[in-house]
C-alpha cells in the first residue's frame, strides 16, 4: 500500500494512465462550442472537434480556448507525472494515454480529433525545446502553404527527429513521440489524399 493506504503501489501507474486517458477524452472543441452556442464541430467543416474546425465558425475566441484546452490537457498529466517522480516508462505511457484519449475518447463513442494540439502539450511537458521546435515547424509550413493539415503532417514527421536529437538519453520518451507521430499522421490520412488530389481546403484558398 502507498502512504495514503488505499491504492496498492503496483496499481499507481495504472491509475496515472487511466486518469490521463479520461482527461484526454475531454473534447474541448465540443465543450467550448456548446458554451458559445456554436454548432457541434463534428457536424461542420472537416468534422474534426479541434481548434482549426472551430475557427471555421468565425469565433476566434472559441477556437483559441479550444486550442488552449487541448494543449493544456496534453501538458498537465505529463507534467504532473514528471513532478511526481514517476518512472520514465510511466511518464511515457501517460503521454501516450492522454493523446490516445483525444483520438479515441470514451465520452464521444471513441470518435475524437486528430491530436495536433494535445501532442504539442505532451511535447512541451516532456521537453519545452521539443515542443517549441515542433510548433515552429508547424508555423513555418502553415505560413508558406496555408494548409493546417500539411503543417501538422510535416511537424509530426519531424518530431521524432527532434526528439532523437534532444532526448537521445531518454529512449522511452523518444519511442512515445514516434508512436504519437505515426498516429497523428495516420489520423491525417484523408487530408493526405486530398492534398495529393489538390482538393484540400486551406485558409485563404479557394
Amino acid at each position: 500500500m502507498n502512504e495514503l493506504g488505499f491504492i496498492p503501489v503496483t496499481l499507481i501507474p495504472v491509475v496515472w494512465i487511466v486518469v490521463a486517458y479520461l482527461l484526454g477524452s475531454i473534447a474541448f472543441g465540443i465543450v467550448v462550442s456548446k458554451i458559445f452556442g456554436l454548432p457541434d464541430p463534428r457536424t461542420v467543416g472537416s468534422g474534426n472537434p479541434g481548434a482549426t474546425n472551430v475557427l471555421r465558425s468565425g469565433k476566434k475566441l472559441a477556437a483559441a480556448l479550444t486550442l488552449l484546452g487541448d494543449v493544456v490537457k496534453g501538458w498537465l498529466p505529463v507534467w504532473l507525472a514528471l513532478q511526481s517522480d514517476m518512472l520514465m516508462w510511466v511518464v511515457a505511457c501517460v503521454s501516450l494515454s492522454v493523446f490516445i484519449g483525444h483520438l479515441y475518447p470514451i465520452f464521444y463513442k471513441f470518435k475524437g480529433g486528430k491530436g495536433v494540439a494535445t501532442a504539442l502539450g505532451v511535447m512541451l511537458a516532456i521537453s519545452p525545446l521539443l515542443g517549441l521546435a515542433a510548433m515552429l515547424t508547424w508555423i513555418v509550413v502553415f505560413a508558406i502553404s496555408r494548409y493546417s493539415s500539411l503543417a501538422a503532417i510535416i511537424a509530426a514527421a519531424l518530431a521524432p527527429i527532434y526528439a532523437w536529437i534532444l532526448l537521445s538519453a531518454y529512449k522511452d520518451y523518444v519511442i512515445a513521440i514516434i508512436v504519437m507521430s505515426l498516429l497523428l499522421i495516420w489520423r491525417h490520412r484523408t487530408n493526405i489524399q486530398k492534398l495529393l488530389a489538390g482538393t484540400e481546403a486551406g485558409f485563404g484558398k479557394k
